[in-house]
């Protein structure tokens, strides 16, 4: 077989904000399911290039893409460039996103847009144009959206971020149901994963126990929570709660301000 039949039978997905952190984890864990990663930025070029060579020590044909999500027609251009780079694509991981604070009491519009345009808005265009591209390639396709525990246990706290990751939520149900049967819709919502510069390393590890079972989602539980969603070809339109029973507990303040 060569090189180029190759690429036609190997699976491909986007995994959009892939250059780092828990993007990056699931580009490397797709690739090393025999997946051709498009790894997109925003701003980490240098990052993203790093993964694409990582990714591509794992499963040959990784590259990177870079887009604003918050502009409309740099988020309607990424899906094309990607097609017309590897040929084809068959899933999408909407996992960049954006994660700023702000509260009912400084609530401003500037604040929701910005969160709604890169958290949700971007979200539905690329599942959009892949049911788009899987129908006129007469395949199915398959979009897994990073959601965020905190939808089932809700606290004040990213006022705008959370309201735009629920949502991204609502809109998997309504996708699901508008993009059948060619696109299933699917949700992942993990509990505390990574620390970050909110949080000091004996902090995330005493917060990161606080869960019915223990400990919360490790990286490599929300990568093969993200894998089980894309081979299993009867979900679509539900979220999978992965956090270690985080969500039952009641948090009056998101991790990153306890």
């Amino acid at each position: 077989m060569t090189s180029v039949e190759t690429a036609r039978t190997v699976p491909t997905v986007l995994v959009t904000g892939a250059a780092k952190r828990l993007g990056r984890a699931m580009a490397l864990g797709l690739a090393a399911a025999g997946w051709r990663v498009a790894v997109h930025y925003r701003d980490s070029a240098t990052q993203a290039q790093d993964t694409v060579k990582a990714c591509a020590e794992l499963c040959a044909g990784a590259q990177c893409f870079t887009a604003d999500l918050s502009d409309e027609a740099q988020t309607r251009a990424l899906l094309p460039h990607v097609v017309q780079a590897m040929g084809h694509v068959d899933a999408v991981i909407n996992s960049a996103a954006l994660f700023e604070n702000d509260s009912a009491h400084n609530f401003s519009y500037a604040c929701l847009q910005t969160h709604m345009l890169t958290n949700t808005a971007a979200a539905i265009v690329l599942a959009q144009q892949l049911h788009a591209h899987v129908s006129a390639r007469q395949t199915n396709g398959v979009v897994v959206n990073l959601l965020d525990q905190k939808l089932w246990n809700l606290n004040p706290d990213f006022f705008s971020y959370t309201l735009s990751k629920a949502a991204l939520e609502t809109a998997n149900t309504l996708l699901a149901k508008a993009l059948a049967p060619v696109l299933r819709v699917v949700g992942v919502a993990p509990g505390l994963t990574l620390t970050s510069h909110m949080l000091d390393e004996q902090t995330f590890e005493a917060l990161h126990k606080l869960s019915p079972l223990g400990r919360s989602s490790s990286v490599d539980d929300v990568v093969a929570t993200v894998l089980f969603a894309l081979r299993n070809s009867s979900i679509t339109g539900t979220t999978l709660l992965v956090d270690g029973g985080q969500h039952l507990m009641p948090f009056e303040r998101d991790f990153s301000l306890m």
